[in-house]
């Protein structure tokens, strides 16, 4: 047998021997798989299969068919066989605006963006055209409606034991409105546009008078635009009297360099305080939240500063609802009001106001001490408020309520409001609510109602 190396030409008398490196060159480009939009594509599928069966979007659907919208059917004028064209379906609106809140989108544009780019969105409208001007004003056309919305939610959450309203916990917060800070003028600025304004209205009225070849419609738009900016400043000099009575009741009376102001363009926004420390323009969102539930069960918008005098309001406000009786009633130190806790004694079953005492500025007595010429209600709050377990039990305002105002501002779209004027303002609001309440408890709604 041959004893020679296998590999001859690796091994010598020093041991294996190292191959020259080979020059391969330079390396090739690398291969890449890159898009290509030009070819087509063939999407065999009906809008029934672009989402999911446990979708929120189905969830929503279920839900609104579940409503009464007869609300929203009164105002629409195609019926029978009038000429014009048929009016789009409410329960399409009310789904993609309820749909969206629990998105958090905010704004029509946006909506009607994705009724054409968004699967879900797609699958909610059928393939029914909408335009940003229909969804907006859809959006803040039905007050009364969306009340009762949210009424028949609370009416199946309450009878199917979900939600009870016997404690209560309330808070304010404020929402940057659409008026601009240099909006805000004084009486004579406001006065001066007022008679620029009705002048302005007079000459687009003899122009529309003189002018033959102008159409009826741009006639008609031009005398519309117009006569709204003179009532806006009709407005403006209405809430400029109200913000001057609230100024002259006030302790500290307001300087020749702070005189009464109101806004040319959204006249019942009120300059407040906000979470930052700083003062803009905003509307003061108050929410009435089931302790237990974390179900709102109470909405309401004002334009006061303030929160102090607004707890009554919102008890009345759910009594009527909902048709239930809260018995205690949390609140921070912002709602006390001595003749609150008078009138929540005095009713029928009595109202437990907890809500923290006021601590004395100049000095050291206890709080909790009831003072002279306190009434016998506002006495036994002082005291309770003084226990261990009244303050445990406050612990429950926070730790809901507030929790709450934050997943409406960072999840549901209440964000700096696009709207002008209560009314819209509060509608927005509502759609807000409304999601809320069912990304919280949808599913059980629908077993409910089935």
């Amino acid at each position: 047998m041959s004893t020679s190396p296998l590999f001859p030409d690796l091994e010598g008398d020093d041991g294996p021997t190292e191959r020259p490196p080979v020059d391969l060159g330079p390396a090739p480009p690398p291969r890449l798989r890159r898009p290509n939009r030009e070819q087509m594509l063939m999407r065999p599928c009906s809008l029934d299969e672009l989402i999911g069966d446990d979708h929120d979007a189905r969830l929503v659907w279920q839900l609104v068919e579940s409503w009464d919208l007869s609300r929203f059917l009164d105002a629409i004028r195609a019926r029978g066989e009038t000429p014009g064209r048929s009016a789009t379906d409410p329960k399409l609106l009310v789904a993609l605006w309820l749909y969206a809140a629990t998105q958090g989108v905010a704004g029509g544009r946006e909506l009607a963006r994705l009724c054409a780019s968004s699967d879900p969105y797609r699958w909610l409208c059928g393939m029914v055209p909408v335009n940003y001007h229909m969804l907006n004003d859809f959006r803040v056309a039905h007050a009364q409606a969306l009340q009762d919305l949210l009424t028949q939610m609370l009416a199946v959450l309450i009878r199917g034991g979900l939600v009870t309203v016997s404690r209560i916990a309330q808070d304010g917060t404020r929402v940057r409105a659409g008026a601009g800070a240099n909006s805000f003028k004084r009486r004579e600025t406001i006065e001066r546009a007022l008679q620029q304004a009705r002048a302005h209205l007079e000459i687009i009225r003899r122009q529309a008078e003189r002018a033959e070849d102008a159409t009826e419609r741009r006639r008609a738009a031009e005398t519309r635009a117009a006569q709204r900016k003179v009532d806006r400043m009709t407005q403006a000099l209405d809430e400029l009297a109200k913000v001057e009575q609230a100024k002259a009741q006030q302790k500290a009376k307001p300087s020749r360099s702070n005189p009464a102001r109101a806004s040319m363009t959204d006249p019942e926004s009120r300059y407040m305080r906000m979470p930052d420390g700083g003062s803009r323009p905003a509307y003061n969102v108050q929410l009435a939240v089931d302790t237990e539930s974390r179900a709102i069960v109470g909405v309401e918008v004002t334009n006061a500063g303030g929160d102090a005098g607004l707890a009554e309001p919102m008890r009345e406000q759910i009594a009527e609802r909902t048709g239930g009786v809260v018995r205690e009633h949390l609140v921070d130190g912002g709602y006390v009001k001595l003749e609150d806790l008078d009138l929540a004694a005095a009713s029928e079953p009595p109202v437990t106001m907890t809500m923290p005492v006021p601590r004395p500025r100049k000095t050291a007595a206890d709080p909790h001490q009831p003072k002279k010429g306190d009434s016998q209600a506002v006495a036994a709050w002082r005291s309770r408020m003084g226990t261990a377990e009244a303050k445990s039990g406050y612990k429950d305002r926070a730790a809901t309520v507030e929790t709450v105002n934050g997943e409406l501002k960072s999840e549901r779209g209440l964000t700096p409001f696009r709207v002008r004027g209560l009314p819209k303002v509060r509608c927005v609001a509502l759609w807000c609510v409304l999601a809320y309440n069912v990304m919280h408890f949808g599913w059980q709604m629908i077993v409910l109602t089935a």
